[in-house]
C-alpha cells in the first residue's frame, strides 16, 4: 500500500463550492422533483425543465457523481435522502433550507477581508431583523425545527413537568411540539420581538394559544421569567461567545426551580475540535454574518453548565455528527 501524499484532498476541498452550486442549481430547475414525478430520462428532463439537451447531460453527470441521482436499470431515480427531502409538495421537503444560505455565498469568498478588517456586534445580522425577514427565515427553517423538536420528544420525558421556558424559540417548534406531546405542559418563547410575531402565527396555526405564550426580548439581556422547570435552548448555540452563553446558562439556572432541567441543545465541535465540521462551519459563518459567535466544544458547555451550579451534567449525540444536547439539573 502506497504512502504517497498527492494533492487530491486538497483539490476536493478547494473546488468543493463546485458541489454546493451543482445542488442549488438543481433545486433551481426542479430535477429532483421531475425525476420523482416520473421524467426518468434525460430527454423527458429536456422536455420537462426547458433545458439544453448539453446542460441537462452536465447537470445528470454531476448529481450522479454527487450520489444525488442514481440508476434504476436504464432510469434515473433520485437517492433515497435526496427523494425524503428535496422533492416539492412532499411533507418533509427541506429545499428551502438547503437553499437558505446561498445568499451567504459571496461573504464566504470575503472571508480574509472580514477577518483583517473585522466588524461585528453581540447579534450580529439579528440586529436589524425585521418580521418579514423573521417571516422568511423560519419559512426556510421550520421544517428542520420540527423535525429536531419532535425527536426531542421522542429524546426527553417531560409529562412531569409544567412549565417550559423556550430561549430563542424562534418558530415556537420546540415549545409547540412539547405541548402537544405532554398534556400538563405550557410554555413560554422568548426572543426578539420581530421573531415573536412570526412565533405567534404558528402557535395560531398550531391551536396552542391557550399553551404557548411569547415574550419578545433578547434572552442574553435580563432575568429570566420564573418560576420555570424546564429550559430550552436550541439551535442558536454558535451565534453567542462563551461569555454570552455562560451568562444564558447562569440566568437559565436562576430562573429554574429546584429539580428543574436544561438542555442546550446544537452545534458542538468535539474536545480537540477536530469534528465535527459542520459545528466549526457554523461557528466561523458568525464571521459572515458580523455576530461575535464562535463554534464551542462539548467541554466548553458542561463547564458552562457546572459553572452555573447545574449537576447531573452530560453532553450526549442529538443528531449525530449534527446536533449534540448538554443537560444539567438544579439540585
Amino acid at each position: 500500500m502506497s504512502n504517497r501524499i498527492d494533492t487530491t484532498r486538497l483539490q476536493e476541498i478547494a473546488r468543493a463550492y463546485t458541489a454546493s452550486a451543482v445542488l442549488y442549481a438543481a433545486l433551481d430547475v426542479g430535477l429532483f422533483t421531475q425525476v420523482s414525478g416520473g421524467c426518468r430520462t434525460e430527454e423527458a428532463l429536456v422536455d420537462a425543465t426547458g433545458l439544453r439537451p448539453i446542460d441537462v447531460d452536465r447537470l445528470v453527470s454531476c448529481a450522479l457523481s454527487l450520489g444525488l441521482l442514481d440508476w434504476d436499470g436504464a432510469e434515473l431515480c433520485n437517492a433515497p435522502d435526496v427523494e425524503a427531502y428535496l422533492v416539492e409538495g412532499k411533507e418533509r421537503y427541506a429545499g428551502p433550507w438547503m437553499m437558505f444560505t446561498r445568499p451567504d455565498v459571496t461573504g464566504w469568498f470575503q472571508m480574509t477581508e472580514k477577518m483583517r478588517d473585522p466588524d461585528s456586534t453581540k447579534l450580529g445580522m439579528y440586529d436589524d431583523l425585521t418580521v418579514e425577514s423573521a417571516r422568511k427565515y423560519h419559512q426556510a427553517t421550520s421544517s428542520i425545527g420540527f423535525g429536531a423538536a419532535r425527536r426531542f420528544v421522542r429524546t426527553v420525558d417531560l409529562s412531569t413537568r409544567t412549565h417550559l421556558l423556550d430561549l430563542g424559540g424562534g418558530s415556537g417548534a420546540y415549545s409547540i411540539t412539547s405541548v402537544e406531546q405532554f398534556e400538563g405542559l405550557k410554555a413560554t418563547v422568548l426572543d426578539l420581538p420581530p421573531v415573536v410575531v412570526a412565533t405567534q402565527e404558528y402557535i395560531n396555526d398550531a391551536g396552542v394559544q391557550d399553551r404557548v405564550s411569547t415574550i419578545g426580548a433578547d434572552f442574553t439581556e435580563g432575568e429570566f421569567p420564573s418560576p420555570v422547570d424546564v429550559v430550552v435552548m436550541a439551535s442558536n448555540l454558535p451565534i453567542y461567545d462563551g461569555e454570552v452563553i455562560g451568562g444564558v446558562v447562569a440566568r437559565a439556572f436562576r430562573a429554574l426551580e429546584e429539580g428543574g432541567e436544561m438542555h442546550l441543545i446544537g452545534e458542538m465541535l468535539d474536545n480537540d475540535r477536530k469534528s465535527p465540521v459542520d459545528a466549526a462551519m457554523w461557528g466561523m459563518n458568525e464571521l459572515i454574518c458580523g455576530s461575535q459567535g464562535r463554534a464551542h466544544t462539548r467541554a466548553e458547555c458542561e463547564n458552562y453548565f457546572r459553572s452555573a451550579g447545574f449537576v447531573d451534567v452530560e453532553v450526549t449525540d442529538f443528531v449525530p455528527g449534527i446536533l449534540a444536547r448538554c443537560v444539567g439539573k438544579k439540585p
